[in-house]
């Protein structure tokens, strides 16, 4: 069960690694070269992340561990602010090392350009390393309009699996009404035989009855015509 002085303890150490972390964020900014400044500072700035992340998981525990609902909801919400912050501060490392690394290779290309007025050597490099940016520029652009294309390839092809779907569903339908009415149908050719036979066997129920009329009216018109007989 996590104490109140343990809480307070990972948030210290939360607090250290979120300073830490700011003050080299602007280091990268003021980082001027060389590159391998850069590399140690960015490796720093990774500890203090790792580090900073493990307090906030240690914090999100000692929530669970709160014998209080309101303790855990307040403990809880402060590792929410800090999770945020900690998120804040990996996007201003990204731009603070897109633009020391900008800053680094603006100084190195003035540096050759000064050099290379007296050197034809490296001003031969250094056009040629313009080169290569320009190049590698383009194959971005080129790589950035393929992803687009195939983003919106594949936004058609989801919007035509959808449109399928659409169509599967309404052809199912259709189906199962068809078979209703078959099933109707079916129903109704056999009421319809029935009573077709029904009244073939009135009508013969007829005959007879008719018959048997005539026959007993002749019967009774004999016996009163011709008694002895």
């Amino acid at each position: 069960m996590a104490s109140s002085s343990d809480v307070r303890i990972c948030r210290e150490g939360i607090i250290k690694h979120d300073l830490e972390i700011k003050a080299l964020i602007q280091d990268i900014r003021e980082c001027r070269g060389p590159m391998s400044a850069l590399a140690e500072l960015n490796y720093r700035v990774k500890d203090e992340l790792d580090q900073l992340g493990l307090r906030i998981r240690d914090l999100e525990q000692m929530s669970r561990e709160q014998d209080r609902d309101e303790d855990t909801l307040a403990v809880q919400t402060e590792m929410e602010s800090h999770r945020r912050h900690m998120l804040s501060s990996r996007a201003a490392w990204r731009k603070a090392n897109l633009a020391c690394k900008l800053a680094i290779d603006q100084t190195e290309k003035e540096e050759l350009l000064r050099c290379g007025r007296d050197d034809p050597a490296l001003r031969q490099r250094s056009v040629a390393k313009d080169g290569q940016v320009r190049t590698s520029s383009d194959i971005t652009d080129s790589l950035m309009s393929i992803c687009r294309m195939m983003d919106h390839n594949v936004k058609q092809s989801v919007d035509t699996i959808g449109a399928l779907a659409t169509s599967s569903r309404t052809i199912q339908e259709t189906n199962e009404e068809f078979r209703s009415m078959a099933g109707t149908i079916h129903l109704g050719r056999r009421l319809i035989l029935k009573y077709g036979r029904r009244e073939l066997t009135n009508k013969l129920f007829f005959f007879l009855a008719l018959m048997l009329y005539l026959f007993t009216v002749l019967y009774i018109i004999k016996k009163r015509l011709f008694p002895f007989i």
